[in-house]
């Protein structure tokens, strides 16, 4: 079953996305605090949208957490999936297809042209996945990305 995730949800989400950052061996990046995902999420101007899979007794086993982005060339909104992730005793069980069904639901209901996301080029499984949904890498785009001190030097007007 996937639901909307609700207030209540923020503990667990926390909990899933320090299990995600545990297996794309980044932990020790985790700086999200429950407090500040509860804003982000709940707070008067959501940033951000998260989905809840469970399994039949109502446990949660997966989640799915994004936000729109906007394509100047189609003119719409799309959603960017900043996390999917399935504990790995529940993998297999369709938590992960059902997650994205719903997002490509939210899509085609609100006229939404795009759903995207990112995955690290060593998974496999994933990327074997995603593919056979009939996703397809975007191999002439490069992610590029400011953090930390550099963030801070240009938008302080340094380099």
């Amino acid at each position: 079953m996937i639901r909307t995730a609700v207030a209540s949800d923020v503990p667990v989400i926390h909990s899933l996305i320090r299990d995600l950052a545990e297996y794309e061996k980044a932990l020790d990046e985790v700086r999200a605090t429950p407090e500040q995902l509860h804003e982000a999420l709940f707070g008067d101007r959501p940033a951000a949208y998260a989905h809840i899979a469970e399994a039949e007794d109502g446990e949660p086993v997966g989640f799915a957490l994004w936000f729109l982005n906007f394509s100047t060339w189609r003119g719409v909104h799309g959603i960017y999936l900043e996390d999917l992730y399935v504990r790995p005793e529940a993998r297999g069980g369709g938590h992960g297809k059902a997650l994205l069904t719903e997002l490509a639901r939210i899509c085609v209901e609100r006229g939404y042209e795009r759903l995207e996301w990112s995955v690290l080029n060593w998974n496999k499984p994933s990327i074997d996945f995603y593919e056979s949904l009939g996703a397809r890498p975007q191999d002439e785009w490069t992610v590029y990305r400011l953090t930390d001190g550099a963030l801070a030097e240009l938008g302080s007007g340094g380099v």
